[in-house]
């Protein structure tokens, strides 16, 4: 996946975190911790949209695979029907 691109204004929230009661060290670890967090774990609409991609690729691949196996299943009946059936005449 691709880097997240995430606009996070840390100054802003810092000066929120202050006027809320926070002390500027407590502040500024807030800040850190949200902005790691947002990096590291959220997901953007592309990241989506790759997934995406390659879930459906993975769906037509099953699709093509259920489809041979069911093809080649009714080859294997076909047989099994005729060699009983020559072998009741």
């Amino acid at each position: 996946m691709t880097a997240p691109v995430i606009t996070f204004d840390r100054l802003a929230y810092i000066d929120r975190l202050k006027e809320a009661g926070f002390d500027d060290k407590q502040a500024r670890a807030q800040a850190d911790a949200l902005d790691a967090a947002l990096r590291d774990s959220v997901a953007t609409k592309a990241d989506l949209k790759e997934l995406a991609g390659e879930l459906r690729t993975e769906m037509a691949n099953l699709k093509v695979d259920i489809l041979r196996w069911l093809v080649v299943t009714q080859i294997a009946l076909g047989g099994v029907i005729l060699a009983a059936v020559k072998f009741v005449k």
